[in-house]
């Protein structure tokens, strides 16, 4: 049985010229480093640009690159800091709506969001609305509580693997995804009190 290289392993062969092994890396996680830059920026086009510029910088820096952390903290960091930087330089975008629902889990503001699969195509309807506006309102978000909740609620990050990527502490973390959950809620408001009336027979 085949087992996968890790991320780590795949760095000491890039590092050594090994071209495949950066196709394996690429493939393996260029549809989450995608997806969280187009979630920051709103703007797929730039997503797709970016995201390549993310690799490009891994694979420079595979010479010099030291396993002191899990590899896809590191990753996101170059990945931060790019994002960031192009945010400033071409200020606030609004975001298309991802046409994606909203999975919810756990403390996470989504657990007052519909359940898409017993929907009546009306009610499917209002529900598209209401991803496109999730959408929008995390957009709105400041940068740092925006790519916190991204890193939460779509790449699955844990609080740790969150600070390490924003370099600050759990609990500055904690607080950053607290205060854009209540900003979130405030934003949504109207529409998850739709759906609980709704939901009312």
């Amino acid at each position: 049985m085949n087992i996968e290289p890790a991320d780590e392993e795949l760095m000491a062969r890039i590092a050594k010229g090994d071209d495949e092994a950066m196709r394996v890396l690429i493939a393996r996680h260029q549809q989450a480093v995608y997806g969280t830059i187009v979630k920051m920026l709103g703007d797929p086009i730039e997503a797709e640009d970016l995201a390549q510029q993310v690799f490009v910088r891994v694979y420079r820096a595979a010479g010099s690159y030291r396993p002191t952390a899990a590899f896809r903290t590191w990753l996101f960091t170059i990945l931060r800091r790019l994002v960031f930087n192009e945010h400033r330089r071409r200020g606030r975008a609004w975001l298309e709506s991802l046409q994606k629902p909203i999975e919810a889990s756990g403390e996470e503001f989504g657990r007052d969001l519909p359940d898409k699969a017993m929907k009546s195509a009306a009610q499917q309807m209002i529900d598209g609305e209401l991803v496109d506006a999730v959408d929008r309102a995390i957009l709105a978000l400041p940068e740092q509580q925006r790519l916190a909740v991204i890193l939460r609620r779509y790449d699955e990050f844990s609080y740790e693997e969150i600070a390490a990527t924003l370099k600050t502490s759990v609990s500055a973390t904690k607080s950053l995804l607290f205060r854009a959950r209540e900003t979130l809620r405030v934003s949504l408001a109207s529409y998850l009190q739709g759906d609980e009336g709704s939901g009312q027979e």
